[in-house]
């Protein structure tokens, strides 16, 4: 049952992805064709009634989903169209109003008038017209694009005749000027606002004949058609009737009738193509139910070897972890033992069965690792094949082809051990119809999964994106090329379900999870450089002089020298003359050297009090 639930969802998966690569629906496009000609009170306008045949007849051989055509429509059944026409629109992605005949601007507002109109006062306009917003609205709900074009500026007859209750209010000759509301609507004038179109000499009017000729031109953006239409109606007139065009569109070519595509030649289905694209959608699901899935598909070849090592590298994972399981148990049922004190023979039994579960959990650990290894080489060796072919394709389109061709029996017969060779796969790899930008941005968008590229995933293969491969090198131990985004480092990086480059924080942030959040620090803490909170140390008491103490001591030294000591005799020391003898005689004055020839004699006595001591004998 969960096999056939997977092959399910690998079903659901395929139909997904071939729904993808259909071309988008047709656009649904309606439109609206008013035609007002026979006037019950006025004079009869030939050329609406031609005009509008002329334009249904356009934009039905455009391809239009719906032309509603109405002619000379009376006021119930004006109303009556448009409000069958917004119900129309609902659901339409473009909706186009074509109307022609009479029309009348009254303060500044503009009316289109049904053909049972009799406008005998100006305030009739309301009862028996209809305003050109009310037009606005009814193809509002269009998705894409909304479009009036009003052939209806020409002399109005009831403008002369009309009684005016206000004599202020101003009727103006032609249509005034008009701004859309509403985003991507055109609103077209057969002439400027406050001047008159013609009606024409020959079956349509100058405007519908330029409109026939321009409007549904195939990829014709709808600003330059009408653009093309001014042109020729001046050119017509004599340069005395402009057509003019009111709102806008956005920078994209915008056209009714887009251009036809050529049909490509349907190409050969090939077998081997489907069966890749079986095995790729298989793999991502990362399942044993997927891969057997497959293989009950597709039992033999190239791609079922291929299959079946990816099996083996499962099943060597659920082995390991049942070897795992049994040798905690025997771990645990031998601490138990132990600790209740069993006795020697349970003990040892209890050890053997350990020894035994570790044994087999090793085994199955070295196992697991050799399908592993298996499985990512092979994947390996087609990622690389198919990287070649890619890259000679680019440059040698035709020689790659035959060499496809020439290969494609021998990989049919490859067996599990042989290398992939991807030249016998198919004569189109899966990205031969891919642009190598498609294949950088695939690259990126991978990177950023597993937490290495920051930057934007536009398929430009910067400095950037190489910095970024290169982290994805070193944290992942592979070794791939970083100077281009190639098939190999798209399957390399695939193969890692998890982030493999850590958070890279600036200074002030730290990594949570996958993100990074600013470091509050606790009050009385500060972020240091090394990025982490340190708590912040008071200033040390620095010891300094009291300057009083410094002048009291100074004066005490001074005071100290400038004293003299009672039992010290007052001296003055004299220069040594260069003849003395060298000894030094002192009275109660003052110190001399002893003359040359003399000499000291002591009398007895001594110190200051003028007592006699050593006096200066000389002979």
């Amino acid at each position: 049952m969960r096999t056939y639930r997977h092959l399910q969802v690998c079903l659901l998966l395929a139909a997904a992805l071939f729904l993808t690569c259909q071309p988008a629906w047709a656009i649904k496009r309606v439109a609206l064709v008013v035609g007002n000609s026979s006037y019950q009170n006025a004079p009869l306008l030939p050329n609406p009634a031609n005009d509008a045949a002329s334009i249904t007849a356009t934009l039905k051989s455009a391809g239009f989903d719906v032309v509603d055509s109405r002619l000379n429509l009376a006021a119930a059944d004006m109303r009556r169209a448009l409000r069958e026409f917004a119900d129309q629109t609902r659901d339409a992605d473009i909706a186009v109003v074509y109307y022609a005949g009479h029309g009348i601007e009254i303060d500044g507002t503009n009316y289109l008038i049904p053909t049972d109109a009799r406008l005998e006062r100006d305030t009739d306009i309301y009862d028996e017209a209809f305003s050109l917003d009310r037009v606005l609205l009814a193809i509002e709900p269009a998705k894409q694009l909304r479009v009036v074009i009003v052939d209806a500026c020409r002399n109005n007859p009831f403008a002369d005749s009309m009684k005016r209750t206000v004599a202020s209010r101003s009727i103006s000759r032609g249509l005034a000027r008009v701004e859309p509301t509403v985003s991507n609507t055109l609103i077209a004038f057969a002439a400027k606002a406050g001047l008159t179109a013609l009606d024409g000499n020959s079956k349509n009017s100058p405007y519908a004949t330029a409109l026939v000729k321009y409007i549904a031109k195939p990829g014709l953006d709808l600003r330059r058609a009408f653009g093309f239409v001014r042109d020729d109606v001046l050119q017509a007139t004599g340069n005395r009737q402009e057509p003019y065009v009111y709102g806008s569109l956005g920078g994209e070519d915008v056209a009714l009738v887009p251009v036809a595509k050529a049909e490509e030649p349907a190409q050969a289905a090939n077998p081997q193509s489907e069966i890749r694209r079986d095995y790729e959608l298989a793999l991502q699901l990362r399942n044993k139910p997927a891969l057997n899935a497959f293989l009950s598909q597709h039992p033999d070849g190239y791609y079922a070897n291929l299959a079946k090592l990816q099996l083996n590298q499962f099943e060597a994972e659920e082995a390991r972890v049942a070897a795992t399981a049994k040798a905690q148990q025997a771990e645990q049922e031998q601490a138990r033992l132990m600790s209740q004190g069993a006795q020697r023979v349970e003990r040892e039994k209890a050890a053997a069965d350990l020894k035994a579960a570790e044994e087999a959990r090793v085994a199955a650990e070295k196992a697991k690792q050799t399908a592993l290894e298996q499985a990512t080489e092979a994947e390996r060796k087609r990622t690389a094949s198919e990287s070649s072919i890619v890259a000679a394709l680019s440059e040698n389109k035709p020689a790659v082809g035959s060499t496809a061709a020439d290969g494609s029996t021998a990989a049919m017969s490859a067996d599990a051990n042989s290398p992939p060779r991807l030249a016998a796969l198919t004569a189109e790899p899966r990205q031969t119809d891919i642009a190598k930008a498609d294949i950088a941005k695939s690259v990126q968008g991978e990177l950023n999964r597993v937490g290495c590229f920051t930057g934007a995933v536009d398929g430009h293969w910067n400095t950037a994106s190489q910095r970024s491969l290169s982290l994805f090198n070193r944290y992942a131990g592979t070794k791939l090329d970083t100077k281009l985004a190639s098939l190999d480092a798209l399957d390399a990086i695939k193969l890692k379900p998890a982030r493999v480059c850590p958070v890279i924080c600036d200074h002030g942030y730290k990594a949570s999870g996958d993100q990074c959040v600013r470091i509050t620090c606790a009050e009385g803490s500060f972020l240091n450089d090394d990025n982490e909170c340190e708590k912040r140390r008071g200033k040390k008491p620095v010891a300094k002089r009291n300057a009083n103490e410094g002048a009291s001591r100074a004066d005490r030294s001074r005071r100290e020298i400038s004293e003299p000591v009672a039992d010290v005799p007052r001296r003055q020391a004299t220069a040594k003359s260069s003849g003395g003898s060298g000894q030094v005689v002192c009275d109660a004055y003052l110190c001399r050297q002893v003359r040359r020839g003399c000499h000291l004699d002591y009398r007895g006595g001594g110190g200051p009090g003028g007592n006699t001591g050593n006096v200066e004998v000389c002979n």
